[in-house]
């Protein structure tokens, strides 16, 4: 059962204020997550008090940061539940968890936020692992 989208938009709009684009079908996962896409960052959101006062508080100060990647992108878990399974699906050896987030490279996950690590830690640690996760893996060669 889906959450109803008149408890969930204000949720949502916690992340699409900075720029965050929302993914909310399987195809529109693959799509932005294909082969060329650069650096993107995938967000499971959540209804529960951590995605609210910790998670996405932090993408919006790290987001902030300098060095960011190409696309950040979010799913809705318990709402955009195919959008939600593709991304989980794209995640081996990770359990499913929500919130969490994913920093992918040219479609490949190469850091992962489980919720486990989003409850022990406030937002301004959270961006801190984001910020350096962006550092390491959305700086181009160019650069």
């Amino acid at each position: 059962m889906r959450y109803p989208e008149q408890l969930i938009a204000p949720m949502r709009q916690d992340l699409t204020q900075y720029g965050v684009l929302e993914i909310r079908t399987r195809e529109a996962v693959d799509e932005i997550l294909k082969p060329g896409s650069g650096t993107v960052l995938v967000i499971i959101n959540s209804v529960c008090g951590c995605a609210a006062g910790k998670a996405r508080p932090a993408v919006g100060m790290a987001l902030a940061h300098r060095t960011r990647p190409d696309i950040a992108a979010t799913v809705f878990a318990g709402a955009d539940l195919e959008a939600v399974e593709r991304v989980r699906e794209l995640l081996p050896g990770h359990p499913p968890s929500s919130p969490s987030m994913a920093l992918f490279r040219e479609g490949k996950p190469v850091f992962v936020i489980p919720r486990h690590d989003i409850e022990s830690r406030q937002a301004p640690q959270i961006a801190k692992l984001l910020t350096a996760a962006f550092d390491q893996y959305c700086v181009t060669a160019k650069q």
